[in-house]
């Protein structure tokens, strides 16, 4: 029996016949015509009845035996998400500038950059990210623990949230950033976070040591 993770599956529920599923990862949610055919095609070789688009953005091939799992990888060719583990899970990204009209930054380059750098990127730990490019944020920013949105004077940064068994809103740690400003602030949130959490959520830690103090030691 594979754990969750291992070899990028997710053990789904069943009685009689253990299944697996696999999320490969689409940064920010965004995918190609050939990468859908594949899916599909992937799917349809091992017997798969239905594929699944994730909260996550990400679409999870379902119901996969043990012994057709490396064959699933080989013939997608494709890198598996991080979704279980202490780690940066995918980067929820509303369309923002490029494709909605309510759009006042550009979401879809802020969230590849902040995919590129922080997808997969072990912590004390679960992380996820939000980005939307403008205040509707529709990426659900409220319930990340680090997101970004967008308004005409540039980027609010919000830190805290998750929708967990205990929910948390997050809160606005600062406002107004450059696109540049806006990557570097998030970097030191995430460097904060690692020398500061106690193996907690950034939300629990805010309450923990309190936005204030936290503010002071990221603002001055």
């Amino acid at each position: 029996m594979l754990k969750d993770g291992e070899k990028g599956v997710i053990r789904q529920r069943g009685t009689e016949e253990i299944t697996y599923a696999i999320a490969p990862h689409l940064p920010c949610g965004v995918v190609k015509p050939k990468q859908l055919r594949k899916l599909a095609d992937v799917a349809e070789k091992y017997k798969v009845a239905e594929l699944k688009i994730t909260s996550a953005a990400r679409i999870a091939i379902i119901g996969i035996s043990e012994e057709d799992v490396d064959g699933v990888w080989k013939d997608l060719d494709m890198d598996a998400g991080f979704a279980t583990g202490l780690c940066v899970r995918s980067v929820k990204v509303c369309p923002g500038i490029q494709y909605c009209r309510l759009g006042q930054q550009d979401s879809l380059k802020m969230g590849m950059a902040l995919d590129q750098i922080y997808h997969g990127m072990v912590l004390p730990s679960k992380m996820k990210m939000g980005v939307s490019g403008c205040k509707i944020q529709c990426a659900e920013n409220c319930i990340k623990d680090i997101s970004l949105y967008g308004t005409q004077k540039g980027w609010t940064l919000q830190i805290g949230g998750n929708g967990s068994a205990r929910p948390r809103l997050a809160d606005i740690l600062v406002e107004d950033l450059s696109f540049d400003a806006a990557l570097e602030m998030v970097g030191h949130v995430v460097d904060y976070y690692r020398e500061n959490s106690k193996r907690e959520r950034m939300g629990r830690m805010v309450d923990r040591l309190g936005l204030d103090t936290i503010k002071q030691a990221l603002l001055g």
